[in-house]
């Protein structure tokens, strides 16, 4: 979509169509989301911060993001993508990639033009606003296509001619080269595509490693074999804040940190998950970004957790000189918390948990279809019988059986949640009559044992535990 925060704002409101319209932060450390195209030959660009845009176009219009509008508009234009094909892909709320051929909508060049062609129409007349279309046999290529189409135009790459079109064009466009990347590579005396490509792969590999090389050597080339998948899991929930001025109390500090540890958990609830590693991102007066990581022992949405968790790693972060921004997010997300090893039959309202022994619905919608939930079900299994064996739930003698190869050990998990009765063996000495004869001598009756306890002068000598003794 093009500009779209600031063309559905338009689109929303007549009285800003033709005009320039800014969408971002309206602080004085606020930063532009989006800009229109009015706003944009006045300079303005995403980005940049908000002060600048105001000094470049003081007449604009600077609104608030509206992101319940955003979604609704995104719906529309997701379910018009739907229509052309299974595989549909979105990157965010107004980009997405689409796999014509998995639709059947395109056999050839002539067939994907026409359906990149209606596909605008379409989206013009439902949303009022207009789009851009990049066709390509690769995704890379598709994403380069629609940044030269933009504003609402299509752009076909033509299958083989992928090489002679990236030649000339600049190194920042292949994905996977930021602005550090692209320096190093500058330093080296590559700055187009083309260089990079009689580099070879090997002078790549030097210079940036060898899994970022050997993907920037193919990409130099044209080549890109990513599929397009229809859904992917989030890797990570996280909330940050930006301060009009900078922090210096490091008690407030703190409370700012707790209050977005709530938030992130409130997030992570609201999409049914719960992760194990906690993230603290701070950016202090300088500029300098710190990033602090602690791992918990389980998943967990308990937002205690996560606000005392943060709270710790707080306390290894200089904040001497201000803090400019503060950020508190959580990884290795799973679809179940730590809550639900201890017991089956109790769930966190709409979790997607399911007990052991349970079937568990495939991505296809096929009951016990999916091998990730049938392993996630005996995962849980598993955990509960350590952990009931942990905290004396299972009788006394007894343990967890355990797989082929595989003791009770560091590191390693039992791989079955059935209990059986130890039996006595070379491994496993019979101490049952030593215990035996434990409980028999602390059955027997005790001589009764008189102590006084009195305050007395030091020279009195007072009958204690242990005989007469002075005080």
């Amino acid at each position: 979509m093009d500009a779209f925060y600031a063309s559905a704002e338009q689109a929303a409101k007549p009285s800003l169509r033709g005009k320039a319209v800014v969408v971002g932060g309206l602080g004085p450390r606020g930063v532009v989301a989006t800009a229109s195209y009015e706003a944009r030959r006045l300079g303005v660009h995403s980005a940049m911060p908000t002060a600048q845009a105001r000094r470049l176009a003081p007449n604009a219009a600077y609104l608030v993001p509206r992101f319940s509008l955003y979604r609704t508009v995104s719906t529309q234009v997701m379910e018009l993508l739907g229509r052309l094909s299974p595989l549909v892909e979105p990157l965010s709320l107004d980009e997405a990639f689409v796999d014509l051929e998995a639709g059947g909508t395109a056999d050839d060049s002539a067939s994907a033009r026409a359906t990149g062609e209606g596909l605008r129409v379409a989206i013009r007349a439902v949303t009022g606003l207009s789009g851009s279309v990049g066709l390509a046999g690769s995704k890379m290529l598709a994403k380069i296509a629609s940044e030269q189409a933009k504003p609402d135009g299509l752009v076909l790459i033509e299958p083989g001619t992928e090489r002679e079109l990236l030649a000339p064009m600049s190194v920042r466009i292949l994905p996977g080269v930021g602005p550090a990347t692209g320096d190093h590579l500058r330093r080296a005396g590559m700055t187009t595509v083309h260089d990079l490509a009689e580099a070879g792969e090997a002078e790549l590999v030097r210079l940036v490693g060898k899994a970022h090389g050997h993907g920037l050597f193919r990409m130099a080339l044209g080549l890109d074999d990513r599929p397009v998948v229809a859904e992917r899991d989030a890797k990570s929930v996280s909330v940050e804040d930006t301060f009009d001025v900078d922090l210096h109390d490091r008690v407030r500090v703190r409370a700012e940190v707790e209050r977005l540890a709530v938030r992130c958990v409130e997030r992570l609830r609201a999409a049914d998950r719960s992760g194990r590693t906690v993230v603290l991102k701070v950016r202090r007066y300088d500029f300098s970004t710190l990033t602090r990581s602690e791992t918990l022992r389980g998943p967990t949405d308990d937002p205690t957790v996560v606000r005392e968790a943060a709270a710790r790693l707080l306390e290894s972060v200089d904040t001497t000189g201000g803090v400019r921004l503060l950020g508190v997010g959580v990884t290795g997300l799973a679809d179940y918390t730590q809550e639900d090893l201890f017991a089956q039959g109790r769930r966190r309202p709409g979790a997607r948990t399911a007990g052991p022994g349970t079937p568990r619905a495939g991505r296809g919608g096929r009951r016990g279809g999916s091998r990730a939930g049938a392993r996630g079900g005996q995962r849980r299994a598993t955990c509960r019988a350590a952990l009931a064996r942990r905290t004396r739930r299972a009788p006394r003698g007894a343990r967890a059986r355990l797989g082929a190869g595989q003791r009770d050990r560091p590191g390693h998990r039992p791989v079955r949640g059935t209990v059986e009765r130890a039996r006595p063996g070379p491994h496993l000495p019979d101490r049952r009559p030593a215990i035996a004869a434990r409980r028999s001598a602390a059955a027997r009756p005790r001589e009764p044992r008189l102590f006084l306890l009195a305050r007395q002068p030091a020279e009195v000598p007072v009958l204690g535990r242990r005989g007469l003794r002075g005080r």
